[in-house]
């Protein structure tokens, strides 16, 4: 990683003591809610830009359990997860994320909006809906602009099959 990247060998040698045991993969929730035919995004205080809000899956959350969790921290918003939309390696270079130290599978959730309003937390400033032909500038690190065309394809056919790989 060290010899690909701008990071110290020895960077990389403590991101890998600190895993015990068998490597597997970290989980990334993600929220799809649609309102009037637009999708909330959530901005990123770290970066600017916006994103599904998600987050990490914690260790006792069902993958459904974490989404609606990390949608209420990151937007003010209660929701309800109805359907897993995509499960994808983000690794995976078709989905041109920019390279992470560790290996991450992401899991898109359609979620129905039941509540709230919007709010900032201590990650996110702004929680808006936009239009497909809306979308700001995305946080790639989060989530990619063909990510974002799948989910309102999904949105617009709910018989469709989950995404995987």
């Amino acid at each position: 990683m060290a010899t690909y990247s701008n990071a110290e060998a020895s960077y990389v040698v403590n991101l890998f003591d600190k895993e015990k045991g068998y490597a597997t993969p970290k989980i990334d929730v993600r929220a799809a809610i649609f309102r009037d035919d637009k999708l909330l995004l959530v901005r990123e205080k770290e970066d600017g830009c916006w994103t599904l809000p998600g987050g990490w899956a914690d260790i006792g959350d069902s993958p459904s359990e974490a989404v609606v969790r990390e949608v209420y921290e990151e937007s003010g918003y209660q929701t309800k997860a109805v359907k897993l939309l995509a499960v994808y390696d983000r690794n995976d270079p078709r989905h041109g994320h920019p390279p992470f130290q560790y290996y991450v599978y992401k899991l898109f959730f359609q979620c129905e909006l039941i509540g709230g309003t919007a709010t900032d937390s201590f990650e996110t400033e702004g929680a808006e809906f936009f239009g497909e032909h809306e979308i700001p500038q995305l946080s790639l690190t989060r989530v990619v602009p063909t990510q974002i065309t799948r989910v309102f394809e999904h949105y617009r056919h709910p018989n469709d099959p989950t995404d995987f790989d």
